[in-house]
């Protein structure tokens, strides 16, 4: 992970971009969400709605089954863990933030089939071989390369045969993955969100079977994911830039009034430095299963 900052404070209001997202729908989930033509509508409600699709069609990949003992890696706040709870699976959330589990532990820990551990998904509190299904959605990223391979690592340790990992994560469309520098030359996405590199996309199916996976898919979603983001940005900046246009933002989401003219000037700045290396980025989805 990123020396430039603790992880803890890409995900609180230390975070300028976070302390502006929190007000228009993040929260329950951090995920950056799926978009499609037709309901851009709903982006009026709040980022919420494209948050909660994206993570069901992460779930859709796991194919988790009632029963199933299933570890939500970086589990965050702990909804996507509740949500494999409901569905009658044996949930372990797990995430390394002990700031994170005490949320999950407050806001679902009375849910069915439902637990929460602070562990390093490099060292995963379970047995060999006593797991069949691992989930980690846009958080692997943050580990590093060395600690990807840990992960990945892991997972085949903990998985039954048959066992499955779906592994949803921001990738790199070059095979370098230093070029990072270029697009990101003062370090402000890596420092935002603590992280060092992204794994470029050719790579995650290699480092995969090395681990000892077979690759069942890799699904591209960076047009739904990525793509509508990147073509807001112009307007956003463009509405932030004028007194005019962040009181008709208020007017939507009042909480937004919180920031200062610092607050809006650091989160556009944020913003800029974003667009060119998310057009970096691609978004993929990736089913990989223990051979039996």
């Amino acid at each position: 992970m990123s020396e430039d900052r603790p992880i803890a404070d890409s995900y609180n209001d230390h975070n300028p971009l976070f302390h502006a997202l929190r007000h228009v729908g993040w929260g329950d989930l951090v995920n950056i969400g799926w978009f499609t033509a037709p309901t851009l509508p709903l982006l009026l409600g709040g980022l919420g709605p494209f948050q909660r699709r994206l993570l069901r069609r992460s779930l859709s990949l796991l194919d988790a089954r009632p029963g199933h003992r299933v570890l939500d890696a970086c589990c965050g706040r702990g909804l996507s863990t509740a949500v494999l709870g409901r569905a009658g699976c044996d949930a372990l959330g797990v995430d390394v933030q002990p700031e994170q589990v005490a949320q999950a532990r407050r806001r679902f820990g009375d849910a069915p089939n439902t637990r929460f551990e602070v562990a390093d998904v490099a060292a995963l509190p379970v047995a060999d071989a006593s797991v069949d299904r691992v989930h980690c959605l846009e958080a692997a990223f943050h580990l590093g390369p060395e600690g990807r391979r840990a992960f990945l690592a892991e997972c085949s340790r903990v998985l039954r045969p048959g066992g499955r990992l779906v592994l949803v994560d921001l990738t790199w469309r070059d095979p370098d993955p230093g070029t990072i520098d270029l697009v990101d030359p003062h370090r402000v996405v890596r420092t935002t969100w603590s992280f060092t590199e992204v794994e470029p996309v050719g790579r995650y199916p290699v480092r995969a079977r090395e681990a000892g996976f077979a690759v069942r898919a890799a699904h591209d979603w960076t047009r739904h994911v990525l793509g509508l983001p990147l073509r807001l940005a112009g307007p956003a900046l463009r509405l932030a830039a004028t007194s005019v246009g962040r009181r008709a933002v208020c007017l939507r989401w009042p909480g937004l009034r919180e920031l200062t003219e610092d607050d809006w000037r650091r989160v556009s700045d944020n913003v800029r430095a974003h667009v060119p290396f998310a057009a970096a980025c691609r978004y993929s989805a990736l089913v990989l299963d223990k051979p039996a």
